[in-house]
């Protein structure tokens, strides 16, 4: 097991945010500046092509930390931001950019990409929560719950279906032909966004892994726009589903 050893922080706008590493895998932290009583946690997914300090990760951490004092956290997925790319991962991704600029469908190259991301990724995210655990600020027994789009969800659905400590998760935008059967086994609240006239996902694709959730409880914003007009109060809207979900109540952000 790896230990998480912290490597830089600073303070602002209401959180303190500090960079850390599992192992070989690097994160960042943002938690209430307030003080360090014990909160729930969210972990959080950035989208392909982006990185753990992306701005909408950022974002959304904020919303979170001075929102319901929670804490958040995310890691670069596997050759994204500081992580190398492999032989592999230029291939992919040089098929990619080749595919959009004839335009053609991109979901045959992205979903098998994105499933080997998942199956390095997954484990990661078990082990860096095993770690945020240890910190007294989080605790082995606080609530937990998870938020990605794209990237975020191929990871996200075999993680939250794998993993007993996540209770609830937002997801969204992304194709089901590997996620279907995880889907499947998560049973936990569900929060699912898609765009309507999305140019790369189509729309059948997005519904089609929404019904496979088994959740009880699991709602869907459809939103008119194509792929990256996901309106922003999308992310006011996750807040204040894991307010509900996690035990924190939502406050103006400082």
């Amino acid at each position: 097991m790896h230990s998480l050893q912290f490597t830089a922080e600073s303070s602002s706008n209401g959180m303190v945010e500090r960079d850390f590493t599992v192992g070989d895998v690097p994160g960042v932290l943002w938690s209430p500046a307030s003080g360090t009583d014990r909160a729930p946690l969210v972990l959080m997914g950035h989208g392909g092509g982006a990185h753990k300090k992306h701005a909408a990760m950022a974002g959304r951490a904020h919303l979170l930390v001075t929102g319901c004092g929670f804490h958040a956290a995310v890691i670069d997925a596997p050759g994204h931001r500081d992580r190398p790319r492999t032989a592999h991962d230029e291939q992919e991704i040089a098929e990619l950019r080749k595919a959009q600029a004839a335009g053609e469908p991109e979901g045959p190259i992205v979903v098998p990409y994105n499933a080997r991301l998942a199956e390095l990724a997954v484990p990661e995210y078990r082990a860096t929560l095993d770690a945020l655990q240890d910190l007294p600020e989080i605790g082995a027994d606080g609530p937990v719950g998870y938020v990605g789009i794209g990237l975020g969800t191929a990871i996200g659905v075999p993680l939250v279906a794998a993993e007993p400590r996540i209770t609830a998760a937002v997801f969204g935008m992304m194709w089901p032909d590997a996620l279907v059967e995880a889907a499947k086994q998560i049973t936990v609240p569900i929060e699912f966004a898609m765009q309507w006239d999305n140019e790369r996902i189509p729309r059948e694709a997005g519904l089609v892994l929404f019904d496979a959730f088994a959740s009880k409880e699991k709602t869907l914003h459809a939103n008119a726009g194509k792929h990256f007009d996901m309106p922003l109060f999308e992310a006011d809207s996750a807040t204040r589903f894991f307010a509900r979900h996690l035990g924190r109540a939502v406050t103006s952000p400082a």
